[in-house]
Order: structure tokens, then C-alpha cells, then sequence
């Protein structure tokens, strides 16, 4: 078998076929294209299969290759992090939007949100808690690997992990899916962790956890954001006005969807 047929009788997306394959030979696109017609070796064959008998089972790419692209990095990802999705670049950008040297992530699983924030700021103090430990051993090695030196990881449930700390700005991307929702049993959510995935019956109950928690960890003027479904807005507005933050305000996704939502702690 040739390469451009490796490609046309997958039997999954195109998409998913010449990722397969590419990390199935450890080449680039532009191998895949100028290589064409050259042969599959039996061994490259037989480990492209298999790995597309899985993607056919529904197993998610980036858990079947052990890394997906966030905000212009390869973070390495296994089934004990949920996967970097592109609309969470956006809690990146808006962090990036503000000038915090001590920043806090909640929940940070591969560490994708905190290692993106100080690898662009240099300058900024990471710190990253995530109350799974297989989590935090992931983020680690994709902080070393990426060498995000000015990131320091916590184990502990939410502000658990930083008591009398403050910081000026604090992002999390936390559970949000309702319990019950029928979304779960469908695509790469069958196979993420549960409990990077679900709070609660309305999917709410970390956002709240954090927003209770948030004003007794901020400096005067500081930030909190956290990205949430994509009907959660108002409710999350709602959640910050009654804790008391100024400005608060929801941005919306590449996709047009009010995605992450947030506000300033008092001065």
C-alpha cells in the first residue's frame, strides 16, 4: 500500500487519517504530500491500522497520538486530562489582555491555560492547581518539555491548594456539563475524565465554588475568568454581580458563542 491510498481507504475522517499517519511515520504534511507514492513498510502498515481501528471505535486523536496543538504548542495529553479545545485559546487571550504578575489557574489539568499565560509572560508567576494528581503530572511534563520555568503546580481542590495567597488575576476552565446531559455518552466526551467534565445537575456547581471563593484570593483590581457552556452566561453573570465584582461581562468564541465570562474583584 501506498501512501495516497493509506490516506483514501482509512475509513475515518481525512483529517483524522493524515494525522494518523503522520505520527505513524513521524513525518510532516508536507512528507505525506512529496511521498505520495511510496510504500508502506509492514510494520508502518500495521501500526496505521491499528491505530485507525481505534479512531474508528470512537477513541479521540489526540489520546490515540498523546498530544494536541493549543495556542501554537504541543501539549502531551492521556485520558487523565481533558483534551485543549481551540475556543479556550480565548481565556488565554483576555488573560493575556490584563497586566498580572501572579496569576492562578483552577483546575488546570494538561496545564495548557497556565503554561500558554507564562510562556507569554515571562515576567509572570504561574501557579497551577488541579486536585488529580495523574493531571498534575502531565502538566508538569508538558511544562518541562515546553520549558515554562515560571509555573509552579499545586495538588489540592480549588483555593484548597492556596490559602492567604493572592493573586491579580485568576483563570479556570472547570467543569461545566450538567450530570444528565446527553452529550456526554456522544464523541471524544465518552472518553475524557467525569470529573473534568461534569458539575453538578446544571453543571454549575465549581463555576459557583469559584466565584464564592475568588474575592478572598484577589488583589484590589484583580481579574477572575472562566470559560463555561455555551447557554451558562447569563447565570454566570448573575453569580459574579451577587459576589460583589465590578465590570463583569461575558466574550464571545471564534464561533460567536458567549464563551468565558468574568469580572474585576473591588478596589
Amino acid at each position: 500500500m501506498i501512501i495516497a491510498q493509506a490516506l483514501q481507504s482509512s475509513g475515518v475522517a481525512p483529517i483524522d487519517a493524515r494525522v494518523l499517519l503522520r505520527a505513524t511515520l513521524a513525518v510532516d504534511d508536507a512528507y505525506l504530500i512529496a511521498h505520495a507514492g511510496d510504500a508502506l513498510g509492514e510494520a508502518h502498515e500495521a501500526r496505521y491500522h491499528a491505530l485507525l481501528a481505534r479512531r474508528a471505535a470512537g477513541e479521540p486523536v489526540a489520546y490515540i497520538i498523546g498530544e494536541r496543538e493549543f495556542y501554537a504548542h504541543g501539549f502531551k495529553v492521556t485520558p487523565a486530562v481533558l483534551i485543549p479545545r481551540p475556543e479556550t485559546e480565548l481565556l488565554v487571550e483576555l488573560a493575556l489582555q490584563r497586566d498580572a504578575r501572579q496569576v492562578l489557574d483552577l483546575g488546570t489539568g494538561s496545564g495548557c491555560v497556565a503554561i500558554s499565560i507564562a510562556l507569554a509572560r515571562a515576567a509572570a508567576r504561574v501557579v497551577a492547581v488541579d486536585q488529580s494528581a495523574a493531571a498534575l503530572a502531565v502538566a508538569r511534563a508538558n511544562a518541562a518539555r515546553l520549558d515554562a520555568r515560571n509555573v509552579e503546580f499545586l495538588g489540592g481542590n480549588w483555593f484548597d491548594a492556596v490559602p492567604a495567597r493572592r493573586f491579580d488575576l485568576i483563570v479556570s476552565n472547570p467543569p461545566y456539563v450538567a450530570a444528565g446531559d446527553p452529550h456526554l455518552a456522544q464523541g471524544d466526551l465518552r472518553f475524557e475524565p467525569p470529573s473534568a467534565l461534569t458539575a453538578g445537575a446544571d453543571g454549575l456547581d465549581d463555576i459557583r465554588t469559584i466565584v464564592a471563593g475568588a474575592g478572598a484570593h484577589l488583589c484590589a483590581g484583580g481579574w477572575l475568568l472562566f470559560e463555561h457552556g455555551y447557554d451558562q452566561a447569563p447565570r454566570c453573570r448573575e453569580l459574579l454581580t451577587r459576589a460583589g465584582f465590578a465590570a463583569v461581562q461575558s466574550w464571545r468564541d471564534l464561533a460567536g458563542i458567549e464563551r468565558v465570562s468574568g469580572g474585576c474583584a473591588p478596589s
